[in-house]
């Protein structure tokens, strides 16, 4: 499934999928560290999904009321950005890679504020947004102290999934 979350025809598609993965791929558990010639290759792709997805977070952020916090951690997670973006990496392998560790880390970031300012409703378990044609579940991990501490849907089909990630 591909999610693409913004549409509007002024502006290019945030495909948060696809950026997801570009983050994995440098940042996965299981992630082997790319090869020397691959590091080039990984930091242009993720310039530029930090370069479309930048203007929507804050798009979206500036729609927000001004005192509003999630507005404010996102538009100081642009400047986050657009730093890193100027950055040049370290000489060296070992610069390449902690520098587009850096920039894929911050598309992380910039992803989550992304689904946060528009409301994007994900699934618990698998990460996909939650449609009004699908079949879900409430979900609600409870402490002892009966509070819960995450709470939200999932998709039904992935109620006793394993999350892995």
């Amino acid at each position: 499934m591909n999610r693409t979350l913004n549409t509007t025809p002024a502006t290019q598609p945030v495909d948060i999928d696809t950026m997801r993965h570009s983050i994995s791929q440098l940042l996965g558990r299981d992630a082997p560290p790319p090869a020397r010639d691959e590091l080039p290759v990984s930091d242009s792709l993720l310039r530029g999904h930090l370069q479309l997805i930048i203007p929507e977070v804050e798009r979206a952020a500036h729609a927000r009321d001004e005192d509003d916090v999630p507005r404010y951690c996102a538009l100081a997670c642009v400047g986050e950005a657009r730093g890193k973006l100027r950055a040049t990496a370290a000489q060296g392998e070992h610069g390449a890679l902690t520098h587009a560790r850096k920039l894929a880390r911050t598309l992380a970031a910039l992803c989550d504020h992304y689904e946060a300012l528009t409301d994007a409703v994900m699934c618990l378990a698998c990460d996909q947004p939650l449609r009004d044609d699908e079949e879900t579940l409430p979900y609600g991990l409870v402490r002892p102290s009966d509070s819960a501490t995450r709470a939200g849907s999932l998709h039904t089909r992935c109620a006793h999934a394993v999350r892995r990630h």
